[in-house]
């Protein structure tokens, strides 16, 4: 068997596909050395709420730092993580598994006090997919060699940390050239993130969207289940 690898920037508390497609590779690669992007998933992620979906938001530096890469971005405002607990606690304290988890969030919150946000988002991914019984190698694009070039920078990636297959999320279908990766002799494969089952959520309608918190504190131990890697 080959070396699977992964490219992704780091996301804030991501949803069940982002831990999926760690857990579907060797080798994950958190891809900050990218532009910080506005109004994405760097700094925010979605609970349910009775009205609706919610975003929970990393007040970061913006302010004149337009060409920022995401792990130069600070935090602005150091009272975040208390919002945020504070959040989860008003809106799930009626799931099924909140008394049981509640505790690992609360531990992990009160240790978020990094003044990066990559060091934010990486301490919690490798929370969660401690959690989540996850073991997949994570790494940083900084520990590489950069080139210039999209396309040319992943493969790039890929050859330096040995793979043969690289998982890429389907978005890069609209602008990755899959034929640096044949010449190369590195397979592209896009991750599949359509089919997933539905778990007993608050408030309705169901939404997939939404952070692995709401698995995690809705399903507990059977989180797995309604995830395709495992």
């Amino acid at each position: 068997m080959g070396k699977k690898v992964a490219i992704v920037q780091s996301n804030y508390i991501p949803w069940k596909g982002y831990f999926d497609l760690i857990n579907s590779v060797d080798e994950f690669i958190l891809y900050d050395d990218m532009q910080y992007t506005r109004r994405d998933w760097r700094n925010r992620n979605k609970i349910k709420t009775p009205k609706g979906t919610e975003w929970l938001t990393i007040p970061v530096e913006v302010k004149g730092k337009y060409f920022q890469k995401i792990n130069e971005t600070n935090i602005s405002e150091s009272s975040w993580n208390q919002k945020h607990l504070k959040s989860l606690f008003h809106n799930y304290s009626k799931a099924k598994c909140f008394d049981k988890y509640i505790d690992r969030f609360k531990n992990m919150y009160l240790k978020a006090q990094m003044s990066k946000l990559s060091d934010i988002n990486h301490f919690f991914i490798i929370k969660i997919c401690n959690l989540l019984e996850i073991e997949t190698k994570i790494t940083w694009s900084s520990n590489y060699q950069l080139l210039e070039g999209k396309s040319e920078r992943l493969l790039s990636l890929c050859q330096q940390a040995g793979a043969s297959q690289y998982i890429s999320g389907p978005a890069a279908h609209d602008y990755l050239n899959i034929e640096i990766f044949d010449s190369a002799g590195v397979e592209v494969i896009f991750y599949d993130y359509t089919g997933y089952p539905e778990y007993k959520q608050l408030f309705p309608p169901f939404d997939h969207y939404v952070s692995i918190i709401d698995l995690i504190l809705n399903e507990g131990e059977n989180a797995k289940k309604f995830m395709k890697s495992f």
